[in-house]
């Protein structure tokens, strides 16, 4: 019976040993800020009256990052005045993405591919984003025309996914 007790006091021990020395490993990766980030455009694709244009968030630090939910984005023009409203959020949901340096995520724009209903603004010149949970924005040069008051962004995900 002693033999027993003392197995279950050392499984119970090791237990206790591995969680804690699992709680002291794990560690919050630091939310990704502008300066860690090299954002980019990837490459446009259409289906079904749409136009879908990834925008890339690459970790440029020499530490992991983290990105959760949706960035800000709006259409700037040449003097980086805004054309119409900011993107709206598409309504997907979203989990952390952590980047390690040099891996990237995105968060794919769409609009529509044409005036559908109603016009087309004006072309802009720049993409003005926030990264996820940032109040710091940088400019991504971009020829991005919203249609049909249609300007939606995606939440920043390793699939691609709108």
């Amino acid at each position: 019976m002693l033999t027993a007790a003392l197995v279950g006091l050392t499984a119970t021990g090791a237990a206790w040993n591995a969680t804690s020395a699992a709680a002291r490993t794990s560690t919050t990766v630091r939310t990704c800020t502008v300066s860690d980030l090299y954002l980019s455009m990837g490459r446009k694709e259409g289906a079904a009256g749409s136009l879908y244009w990834p925008l890339t968030f690459t970790n440029t630090s020499t530490s992991s990052c983290a990105l959760r939910g949706y960035p800000g984005v709006s259409v700037l023009d040449t003097a980086h005045h805004q054309i119409g409203p900011a993107a709206t959020r598409s309504g997907r949901s979203y989990a952390t993405v952590t980047l390690a340096p040099g891996h990237s995520a995105s968060a794919v724009l769409r609009t529509t591919n044409g005036p559908v209903g109603s016009p087309c603004l004006r072309t802009g010149t720049y993409l003005r984003v926030y990264p996820p949970a940032s109040y710091t924005a940088t400019l991504v040069p971009a020829p991005w025309t919203t249609c049909s008051g249609i300007f939606q962004v995606g939440p920043v995900n390793t699939q691609g996914l709108f």
